[in-house]
């Protein structure tokens, strides 16, 4: 399990408390028990993975949803405006995290549909506001990327990336060479899972 050795720098100040750090240790177990998969999946990104974090089985418990942005709410800039989750998975981490916070939030589409406004953003988003994308697991980052593109085209400023798991994968460099701070609240190694 996490000990506060072991929590990334940022996050170590952040939950330094020694309660604090034993209900992320806490939470880490339970993510695990209620969303790591053993097997042969295909990511989002195409690569073959022999296990999964569905995001689905932790998402939808709301004693694991509640506990989780808690601590993403520690997490969160003060300059944050807005807030944004990708469809279809980070739309009720968004939301509570909104409801957590008080900050409103948007819904990013994959793609616009055929009817109605035809956005990509749904919701009130405003010329120049910092947006913190909302992520629940990080591979690549492709989709945490591409929402942050489609937010930026609709005129606001994407002041960073925040996910629940980075998979350590990429995702992170792929952030920062793309000129966005990111935070995980997990990392993988985090879970000391053997082989993965």
């Amino acid at each position: 399990m996490i000990d506060l050795g072991d929590v990334p720098e940022p996050l170590a100040v952040v939950f330094s408390h020694r309660d604090r750090a034993k209900e992320l240790q806490e939470l880490a177990s339970d993510v695990v028990s209620a969303a790591y998969l053993r097997g042969d999946f295909v990511l989002s990104s195409g690569a073959r993975s022999s296990f999964y974090f569905d995001k689905y089985l932790f998402e939808t418990k709301p004693t694991i949803l509640r506990r989780t942005v808690s601590f993403l709410a520690e997490l969160v800039p003060d300059r944050v405006e807005r807030l944004a989750g990708p469809e279809l998975g980070a739309v009720s981490l968004a939301a509570a995290l909104s409801l957590e916070t008080g900050i409103p939030f948007v819904i990013v589409r994959k793609q616009s549909k055929s009817y109605g406004t035809s956005v990509l953003v749904e919701g009130e988003l405003h010329r120049g506001e910092q947006v913190l994308i909302v992520e629940d697991v990080i591979s690549t980052a492709a989709e945490a990327l591409r929402a942050a593109r489609q937010v930026e085209q609709a005129g606001a400023t994407v002041c960073g990336i925040l996910a629940v798991i980075d998979r350590e994968q990429g995702g992170a460099a792929n952030i920062s060479e793309a000129g966005y701070p990111f935070t995980a609240l997990f990392r993988l190694r985090d879970f000391r899972i053997s082989g993965s």
